[in-house]
């Protein structure tokens, strides 16, 4: 089973404005993300997604394809272009990537509209609290 990454999506505010930032990247049918540090964890990762945070919600996914080594000696991480929306998750901001096992990832939305992406990240964290969601 592989493992996942979980990163902050710095300065979209919605899924649109990260898939149009991925896209402006994508060369056949691939798009990167550049980091200071390859993974530790990075042969467990191929294959697994890179889950994105907006507004403290993990909202989207892409596949990881492998890492490559960047300019300066920083890493590439190699990514499908396409963007898969998942079934939003309130999870907090940080810095750099965090890994996320497979078990406790967000299913996708398998194109179904996603209700709770809709409702404020406040009153999302509280219904996840409260168990209701």
């Amino acid at each position: 089973m592989p493992l996942n990454l979980t990163k902050v999506a710095v300065g979209c505010a919605e899924i649109d404005t990260l898939r149009t930032r991925l896209t402006g990247r994508a060369v056949d049918s691939e798009t990167w993300v550049d980091t200071r540090y390859r993974p530790t964890r990075h042969a467990e990762l191929v294959g697994g997604s890179l889950y994105w945070i907006v507004k403290h919600r993990l909202i989207a996914r892409s596949r990881i394809l492998r890492f490559d080594e960047g300019e300066g000696g920083r890493c590439l991480i190699r990514l499908d272009a396409a963007l898969i929306p998942v079934r939003t998750r309130p999870k907090r901001a940080h810095q750099g990537w965090r890994y996320l096992a497979d078990a406790d990832a967000p299913l996708d939305l398998d194109g179904a509209e996603d209700e709770l992406a809709a409702l404020p990240p406040k009153l999302v964290s509280a219904l996840t609290a409260l168990a209701l969601v």
